[in-house]
């Protein structure tokens, strides 16, 4: 059963210059496995903790280390999540956690299914 969709669009340009104007941003919002990587993978990941914060129903206090994106042998991304994404994410049921990326055009954009059993709301 799907028990949350989300989805985020980013604009890369805007999304540079706000990592440019505010350098802290990286370390804010990435694990130091995510903040070295190109600008176009930063913006989708970004897009993608947004995403799954929308699936999750964007309860306060999740921590932005507590999801990180990694890559798979096959290139193939996924989220590991853990304290507060993880928390929220068992509390409601949440099994898998599918998620896809995309860049293009000047736009990152990610899209999370989360399944699970029955929430437990």
């Amino acid at each position: 059963m799907i028990v949350g969709v989300g989805i985020d669009v980013v604009a890369v340009d805007r999304f540079e210059a706000s990592i440019t104007r505010t350098p802290a941003l990286r370390h804010k919002l990435f694990t130091d496995g995510e903040r070295d990587l190109p600008l176009l993978s930063l913006a989708a990941r970004f897009a993608a903790k947004e995403a799954l914060a929308k699936a999750l129903g964007a309860p306060p206090g999740m921590a932005w280390h507590d999801a990180e994106v990694i890559k798979e042998a096959s290139g193939r991304p996924r989220f590991e999540i853990r304290g507060s994404v993880l928390a929220v994410a068992e509390a409601i049921g949440v099994q898998v956690v599918h998620l896809s990326l995309t860049h293009d055009g000047g736009m990152a954009a990610a899209y999370v299914v989360l399944e699970g059993g029955t929430p437990a709301r």
